[in-house]
């Protein structure tokens, strides 16, 4: 007898095809395999002593504070740990149950329900501005074309493009300087019809920018404000436009200014699931979700929406994250120059995906390509 110990991120369905199980048995077998555990917060005692059997009867369990049993406190935060079956069980169970336990059961069908993403795009990043924080981003429009050309040969499958920069403290625009420095870029695109062999997407705010962009021929539109101004979500309804909806505390000038949370993932979630609605409400239909590396943020508040970014997925929507060579990887490994940051983006962009992303924004585009293609062969073996 040979027993092999197996990575816990190998394709479960795969390996039990392999061995010949029937279909109804990979089903229920995979929803074994893997394990959630969730913080549960603010949660009746009474519900809690509730849930903590019903945990145990379907072999989960339900971290819970000392003298809960006892009610020592109203309300206790815990931890429920469960696989994918054990939480199918106990949604069912909750819903018959009181003390808000059957709008827990809600959430545990929501969290069930979601799919990790089986597609990668990269969005490629160039900046028409000269004050961009990474100098090999920034381009001309005659050398913008060769380097959008470069980057589809190289794997990107949208490219994003802004004339304005978006670090801590940049400097104010006007919207007609903006557009003055980004529209003979669009006039170029729109005259070679580039986008016909990529997506395009406008890094902007300012609704005559974008509306001279999607003129141009582009199809998203990339609001780091988190559409807080009606006329883009007009301007996107009326193009039907996909929209980066992205999380930021503050504008670029004083969002590094002590950032501060109640919980940086309860807030960004509520943030982010509140402007999806405004967007719907406006009639656009496809939507992305950003939590904003960078933009607002603590080096450990970018650090939790990354390796918790499955938070986010029971919103429903495609999740980007664009961590290309920001600071954050200085504040780890010693003050590194922006030139010096590719290995810190590749680690925080890998885990991005393994957590549930599927579009990264990278100014590494070849780089990226490579380094997901060898992800996704190591996850099919």
């Amino acid at each position: 007898m040979i027993v092999e110990h197996l990575s816990n991120t190998i394709d479960i369905k795969q390996y039990l095809k392999d061995i010949n199980v029937d279909s109804g048995g990979i089903s229920i077998l995979s929803a074994k395999a893997k394990t959630h555990i969730l913080k549960i917060k603010d949660l009746n005692v009474g519900g809690a002593n509730i849930l903590k059997q019903d945990a145990l009867s379907v072999g989960a369990d339900l971290a819970v504070p000392r003298g809960t049993v006892l009610a020592k406190t109203p309300t206790v935060e815990c931890l429920l740990i469960a696989t994918t079956s054990q939480l199918k069980t106990l949604a069912r169970k909750e819903l018959a149950q009181p003390f808000g336990l059957k709008d827990l059961a809600h959430k545990l069908k929501e969290i069930v329900s979601v799919k990790m993403p089986k597609l990668v795009k990269i969005m490629g990043v160039i900046n028409a501005n000269d004050d961009s924080f990474y100098a090999d981003s920034r381009f001309n429009a005659k050398d913008a074309i060769t380097k959008i050309e470069s980057m589809i040969d190289d794997g990107a499958s949208i490219i994003d493009i802004g004339a304005v920069s978006s670090a801590p403290n940049a400097q104010t625009v006007s919207a007609r300087e903006e557009l003055s420095r980004i529209e003979p870029l669009l006039e170029m695109i729109k005259k070679q019809k580039l986008y016909e062999k990529v997506d395009f997407s406008i890094d902007s705010y300012e609704p005559i920018v974008i509306e001279c962009a999607l003129n141009a021929g582009f199809k998203i539109v990339n609001d780091i404000t988190g559409l807080v101004n009606d006329e883009v979500c007009k301007l996107c309804a009326k193009y039907s436009a996909t929209v980066v909806i992205m999380h930021m505390l503050g504008t670029p000038q004083t969002m590094q200014n002590k950032p501060e949370y109640s919980n940086i993932l309860d807030d960004v979630y509520l943030f982010l699931e509140e402007r999806m609605k405004k967007a719907e409400s406006f009639g656009i239909e496809n939507i992305i979700l950003d939590v904003g590396i960078g933009f607002g943020k603590t080096l450990n508040d970018n650090l939790m929406l990354i390796k918790h970014l499955e938070h986010f997925m029971s919103l429903g929507k495609p999740l980007l994250v664009g961590a290309s060579r920001k600071s954050m990887i200085a504040k780890v490994d010693e003050n590194k120059e922006v030139k010096d940051r590719l290995g810190g983006t590749l680690a925080l962009h890998l885990e991005a995906l393994k957590n549930g992303a599927s579009i990264l924004r990278v100014h590494d585009v070849s780089e990226h390509s490579q380094a997901i293609k060898i992800q996704e062969a190591l996850n099919k073996v």
